[in-house]
């Protein structure tokens, strides 16, 4: 757990606690005290996508309620073998946006590199559930990203992207960000990411001290769904990066019976905004398929939409979007 004094007592604990992850369906019900009805369609669902859960993430969960918003975000459920038409295994396009070596390319000025494949939680709804990462992700051609984004001389943005860049340690992070900084077109460095969300103690001094000495200018971009995933610790350590200079935003996914309630939503803004991050998108759900137990109409969705902007002022209302396959930029709704 991150103090106020110091981010980097044990620079390796949270390597440590990302190992100890829970990935039996039996130990995260028996954790929770759930029925036991659960185990037999989460082992199922887990042979298809693994479950994982870290133990902080875990003590944010109500125990006992099998319907708690942030269980429903790892929990493997029966619906998730269901096939249903128009959810499929590359909703956003990320095939044909390849450039090899783990890298794509979707919109102007922007490069996405899958930096790893390795998450510290399953998210259920995760886009990239399906994604190919044994022959796609960075971590398997590290040395040819400088070379293949030195080459896109009209990128100016690179995004670290994955699974989660910061499952990626210190030191090779810093490898692949000191030759980010030699691309001379190269101007800003985007991290997407739940780890601080789901293990606050990632955010070391290390990784603080590295963002603030590159000359690009670095943003920090969560993944936060709900409030109750705003611990006290994930405060403190983004205040770390704040004070280091990197951009905080935060963008979350329309999910049903998760977040679909304008108070929900509203709570959620108003607290990443005391953390000093910023609102940035809320996205409707990728059709992914296995997810469609996630989805929450558009007509729902923009009725939501229209209640936070009703409700709070224009710079905590995040952007209402979905992304479709071969457009040249998010679609707002």
């Amino acid at each position: 757990m991150i103090t106020p004094t110091c981010v980097s007592a044990q620079p390796d604990s949270w390597q440590a606690e990302l190992a100890r992850a829970i990935s039996d369906p039996a130990q995260l019900l028996d954790a929770l005290q759930l029925p036991r009805h659960l185990l037999a369609p989460a082992q199922a669902a887990a042979r298809q996508f693994p479950l994982r859960v870290t133990h902080h993430y875990l003590g944010l969960i109500e125990p006992g309620n099998p319907r708690d918003a942030l269980l429903r975000q790892v929990l493997p459920l029966g619906e998730e073998l269901i096939d249903t038409p128009g959810f499929v295994v590359d909703p956003v396009g990320d095939k044909a946006a390849d450039r090899g070596a783990g890298l794509l390319q979707k919109y102007h000025g922007r490069a996405l590199v899958v930096t790893t494949g390795a998450c510290a939680i399953h998210c259920r709804y995760c886009f990239r559930r399906h994604f190919p990462y044994a022959e796609q992700s960075a971590i398997r051609h590290w040395e040819q990203i400088p070379e293949r984004l030195l080459a896109l001389s009209g990128v100016k943005e690179v995004i670290l992207s994955g699974g989660d860049p910061l499952t990626v340690s210190d030191q090779r992070l810093e490898q692949l960000i000191r030759q980010l900084d030699r691309i001379p077109h190269l101007q800003r460095l985007r991290i997407h990411t739940r780890l601080p969300s789901v293990l606050p103690s990632r955010i070391t001094r290390q990784l603080v001290d590295l963002l603030a000495s590159t000359r690009l200018a670095s943003s920090l971009v969560l993944h936060c769904n709900h409030p109750r995933e705003l611990a006290p610790s994930l405060g403190t350590a983004l205040d770390e990066l704040r004070r280091a200079g990197v951009t905080l935003m935060n963008q979350s996914v329309l999910l049903r019976g998760v977040n679909d309630s304008a108070d929900t939503l509203q709570s959620l803004s108003e607290q990443l905004y005391a953390f000093g991050v910023l609102p940035y998108y809320l996205h409707i759900l990728d059709p992914v398929a296995g997810s469609a137990h996630f989805d929450v109409p558009e007509r729902r969705a923009r009725q939501l939409h229209r209640q936070l902007r009703n409700l709070m002022p224009g710079y905590l209302v995040p952007q209402l979007v979905r992304e479709i396959a071969g457009r040249e930029s998010k679609t707002p709704l």
